[in-house]
């Protein structure tokens, strides 16, 4: 099938309001797919190309202005795929590299049409907006194979792959979905959270009693146990069991002989409190310089018992029996003062939060339902825009990526990172027409603007940087509100940020 197809139906279901009518769109295409090729269409139409091609924001910015459109539509999504697959085996953060792969997606856009170029820049850099994504797509495969919706979302979650999903739901129909169970060693999507404001709110929402859990800023694992077999799963579904050493011998050392269980891995420091986010993702192993320790918060399957299914009270009583020196610190309260008093504990202790979790529900792969509910502790600050990126896919034509920093002592400005996050269409047209009228300089797709707007930045954590001068990073920052109310004078300063660091052992 040419490419541009599944790009022209992706643009026409972005387009398209309603659901219903996005979803009837997608079957339409997805029904006239070659078999060899249903598995790649689906991901693609997901927003997903299934490769590392370690390409990014400013490579795909910098070539889409620069290399011309091809006339006539005539890559296949096989030829796609095969150049997707070649860019991701370049691999390596060197300078060669970084050329080699720059110049094949260079090749690869040089094939492409208009159209197609937007929809794979769109898709290189996680930016396809089109709708649900991966739930809509879904949706599409049930209809094109009128099955009912919740067994191919069923397998869907217990595959974790909308391709494969979609490839056996359209060759065998319900045979094919009901080949994907719980099966150890093929991680299942991660249940998800959604977010409350503090603990009055979680308790509220939910209804009642709750399980409170320390939030740990660490790296989600899925673990699967065979006897002596274990295996460790990224939230991402990526084998990582070489880089836990650990973690999988905690595992391995637990009475059950069959298990799959959900948990945190994390590094801390000598005397007990969590590592920075960053110092965890550098100790994946002993080797790396610090151990890591693993917390479980759930069990899928013990022994013969699938407990997907079963109430969360259950699921957690299991994994008391099982792994009690292994379970997150948990409370289960209907009470705010004795929640809050929890949450209170768990920031003093250097954690996230707590999570908040529905008592009777059931582990809901790969869904952000209310049944899990996350109180992280969120800070603030006032900062300068000083620049802004051309977006790309549904945020093309608009500056987007914001460029944040703060005061310096000698007048200027420190750059903390960059942000996209929670930017509505009228907050991106509003702000690019602000941008244009203080615009300084270009570079590329970047443009430089006179340090006039502050803004209010919500972000989780500083962590230390040495892409920028200042030392520091905002990680996880989003746009709260454009401050009119203020002036630069106003904004915080670098010293703001490092006490921040300071208080959260960031740097000591």
């Amino acid at each position: 099938m040419l490419f541009e197809q599944v790009a022209r139906t992706s643009a026409l279901v972005a387009q398209t309001a309603g659901k219903k009518k996005k979803t009837e769109l997608l079957a339409q295409l997805l029904r006239e797919v070659p078999a060899e090729e249903r598995a790649l269409a689906a991901r693609y139409l997901s927003g997903e190309i299934g490769h590392k091609t370690g390409i990014g924001y400013g490579t795909v910015g910098a070539l889409r202005g620069a290399v011309p459109p091809a006339a006539a539509a005539t890559l296949t999504l096989a030829e796609v795929d095969r150049r997707f697959a070649a860019l991701a085996a370049l691999g390596g953060a060197g300078a060669g590299s970084g050329k080699a792969r720059k110049d094949g997606f260079g090749a690869l856009l040089a094939l492409a049409t208009e159209l197609e170029q937007g929809f794979l820049g769109a898709i290189t850099v996680g930016e396809l907006r089109q709708g649900a994504l991966d739930a809509l797509v879904i949706d599409a495969v049930a209809l094109a194979t009128q099955l009912p919706a919740k067994s191919v979302r069923t397998a869907y979650m217990l595959a974790g792959d909308v391709g494969v999903v979609a490839e056996a739901a359209l060759a065998e129909g319900a045979a094919g979905v009901a080949r994907f169970g719980l099966t150890l060693f093929r991680p299942v999507l991660p249940m998800l959270a959604q977010t409350a404001e503090d603990a009055a709110e979680a308790l509220a929402n939910i209804g009642g009693p709750a399980a409170l859990e320390w939030k740990l800023d660490g790296f989600r694992v899925q673990l699967h146990k065979d006897g002596d077999t274990v295996r460790a799963f990224s939230r991402r579904l990526n084998d990582v069991t070489s880089t836990v050493p650990e973690v999988i011998a905690a595992v391995r050392a637990l009475p059950a002989q069959r298990l799959i269980l959900d948990g945190e891995a994390l590094a801390y420091s000598e005397d007990g409190r969590p590592l920075p986010f960053q110092d965890t993702m550098r100790r994946k192993s002993a080797d790396a310089g610090g151990a890591l320790v693993l917390s479980i918060f759930d069990a899928l399957l013990v022994d013969d018992q699938t407990l997907l299914a079963h109430p969360a009270r259950d699921r957690f009583a299991a994994l008391g029996e099982l792994a009690p020196s292994l379970v997150v610190p948990r409370l289960v309260t209907g009470d705010v003062a004795e929640a809050t008093a929890f949450y209170d504990r768990a920031i003093a202790q250097g954690h996230e939060g707590v999570m908040a979790k529905a008592l009777d529900s059931p582990y809901d792969a790969g869904n952000r339902g209310a049944a899990w509910l996350k109180i992280k502790k969120v800070r603030r600050l006032d900062l300068v825009i000083l620049a802004a990126e051309w977006g790309s896919g549904r945020r093309k034509g608009w500056l987007s990526n914001l460029h944040l920093g703060c005061r310096d002592l000698a007048g200027g400005f420190v750059m903390l990172g960059k942000t996209f996050k929670v930017l509505t269409d009228e907050t991106l047209a509003w702000q690019t027409a602000e941008f244009l009228a203080r615009e300084v300089d270009r570079d590329g797709h970047i443009v430089f603007v006179r340090p006039e707007l502050v803004a209010e930045i919500a972000f989780n954590d500083v962590q230390r940087s040495s892409q920028y001068p200042g030392g520091f990073a905002l990680r996880h920052a989003r746009l709260v509100r454009y401050r009119s109310d203020k002036t630069i004078a106003d904004a915080d300063t670098i010293d703001a940020v490092r006490a921040i660091a300071i208080a959260d052992g960031v740097i000591r």
